[in-house]
């Protein structure tokens, strides 16, 4: 019997040093496929960038280099400063009074951060545009017009870190009011320092996002006023300036890791904050609250005006409603010789999304376990806080820097076919996200339930099947639908990537805005609606099938 024990015991030891060695080996292959399609790319674009002295000194003193950081910067920072003044008091209204409807108002805050950015472009194109309801204010392809746009998307990001704050916060204003204070002072004295973590911490993503809305300005600015990541874009597309796109890959670079440093240590005093807190009830709505409702009010009017103006303008042809934009989807437009229609490209999309989805959910859940498990040693839980440092790092570079490493390697050594490149690079920019959305739930599965398990004998992989799997089924839904949802919407990397020949739509969206006629611009008005349904619809789906009070994700 004893015996038995014993061969029972070194067994289970067995399996569970195979199952460690197996465990090893899927994190070895998850990390080979960072270091392969995410730090080789960038890293050689960052030692072409850096290799040679002379063209780096040389772009660097150019004026046109420093007039386009500056355009970079000063439009991040006023769409940055215009978030945080819409946001704040949108945070308050949505998380904290007592709103009829807050969950729906919740929920048209937060889509047009779930849209596809050469969407948000083509909708602020509508709307600004000589046709256009707000046609007459002369805006159309101007800077404010994309500075506009950067706020309409991330409007979202400022309510939801700093409501959630809000909402936890324990709500001292009325005792300042009892000892006098104004409704405002009470505001700058009490309120803002409890907030002030989480706004520094909105502020830095937003400025994050907006300092690589390479879509947004493509889409929308006008030509020759650009950011970065457009000069990227030109100095290699058009020029084959691919020094000197390089040298500019390495300034974003700098600015985007800045950020992302900024944001981290933000979000981290914030996420130390709110452990400290309780969520409290809403408060009913006083007078001192009207001037938030006000502001709130109008910004989701705002905020639901581009939509509206997209969905009118792709049902207008020569002043007259129609639906031939949507008849001409089979077309491939005006000027074009031969190439892609608008539904062949959305087909292309859905099977390039499906290819990526599944490479990043592979990917995600094996990083996500490993993330998840509690590390035993001072070595092990810094590899796991390295390991967690890699796999956000594709959150915070520029998909434009992607896309241009992909280029430079796997494009020029043609090792792996075109038709998988696109694939590969759009799950790098997903994966951080498909992690994001996993790690929570595996890190709230008791332990003890895997412990009893294999006291009963179960094997490391049936308690996989039988405890892990089950409870993560509802996530691992949410983060393959964020998944292909991000890669349908994919314009940055891609627009470096895609073959002539299988475009997909947010390329071929952005093509038909470039091309001169009446057909081409209202078939990329229908094309932009189509592909922000695709999109809505997904979101919709996951958010749906997510777990009650998880939180994964950007958002």
């Amino acid at each position: 019997m004893a015996e038995a024990k014993g061969q029972s015991v070194r067994s289970r030891g067995l399996g569970g040093l195979a199952y460690t060695a197996g465990g090893i080996v899927a994190v070895g292959a998850a990390l080979a496929f960072l270091a392969l399609f995410f730090f080789w790319p960038v890293g050689a674009m960052l030692g072409r960038g850096l290799g040679d002295w002379a063209v780096f000194e040389q772009v660097l003193s150019a004026g046109r280099t420093w007039r386009i950081i500056g355009q970079t910067l000063g439009m991040a920072l006023a769409a940055t400063a215009g978030a945080l003044l819409l946001g704040v008091p949108g945070a308050y209204v949505l998380y904290r009074l007592d709103v009829p409807g807050r969950r729906a108002l919740r929920a048209l805050a937060t889509a047009p951060f779930v849209l596809p950015t050469v969407v948000v472009g083509v909708a602020f194109r509508a709307l600004f545009d000589d046709a256009g309801p707000l046609g007459f204010l002369g805006l159309d392809q101007s800077t404010a017009a994309v500075v506009l746009a950067m706020i309409f998307f991330n409007y979202s990001v400022v309510v939801r870190t700093v409501g959630t704050m809000w909402a936890a916060i324990e709500d001292l204003t009325p005792a300042a009011r009892t000892l006098g204070a104004s409704p405002v002072r009470a505001f700058l004295t009490v309120t803002l320092p409890q907030l002030g973590p989480a706004i520094a911490a909105g502020g830095a993503l937003v400025f994050l996002f907006c300092s690589t809305s390479f879509g947004l300005v493509q889409t929308l600015g006008r030509p020759g006023y650009g950011t970065l990541e457009t000069e990227i874009y030109t100095q290699t597309t058009a020029y084959l300036n691919l020094d000197v796109a390089a040298v500019l890959s390495v300034v974003q670079f700098a600015i985007v890791a800045l950020a992302l440093i900024v944001s981290g240590a933000m979000s981290t005093r914030t996420e130390r904050a709110l452990g400290l807190n309780v969520h409290n009830r809403a408060v009913p709505i006083g007078r001192a609250a009207v001037p938030a409702l006000a502001v709130t009010a109008a910004t989701l009017t705002f905020l639901a005006a581009p939509i509206i103006a997209l969905v009118a303008g792709s049902l207008r042809v020569r002043g007259q409603w129609s639906v031939h934009n949507y008849l001409a989807l089979t077309q491939t437009g005006a000027g074009f010789s031969g190439g892609t229609s608008v539904l062949e490209a959305l087909d292309h999309s859905v099977r390039i999304a499906l290819d990526s989805s599944v490479i990043a959910l592979v990917i995600g859940m094996i990083l996500a376990f490993a993330l998840s498990r509690r590390a035993e040693g001072r070595w092990a839980r810094a590899g796991q806080r390295l390991l967690d440092t890699a796999v956000l790092l594709p959150l915070g570079i520029s998909a434009v820097t992607v896309g241009f490493g992909f280029l430079i390697t796997w494009g020029a050594s043609n090792t792996i076919p075109t038709s998988y490149i696109v694939p590969l690079a759009q799950a790098v920019v997903a994966l951080p996200l498909v992690v994001r959305s996993l790690v929570p739930i595996l890190r709230a599965i008791d332990p003890r339930m895997r412990e009893a398990a294999a006291t009963l004998g179960a094997s490391p992989g049936r308690v996989l099947a039988t405890i892990d799997l089950p409870i993560m089924a509802r996530s691992l839904g949410i983060a393959f639908g964020f998944a292909f949802a991000i890669s349908l919407g994919e314009f940055g990397a891609t627009s470096f990537l895609a073959s002539p020949d299988y475009l997909t739509l947010p390329v071929l969206i952005g093509r038909l805005l470039s091309r001169p006629g009446a057909d081409n611009y209202g078939m990329a008005l229908a094309g932009a609606v189509i592909l922000a349904l695709f999109t809505s619809a997904i979101m919709f789906l996951a958010e749906r099938v997510r777990p009650r009070g998880s939180h994964g994700g950007i958002l």
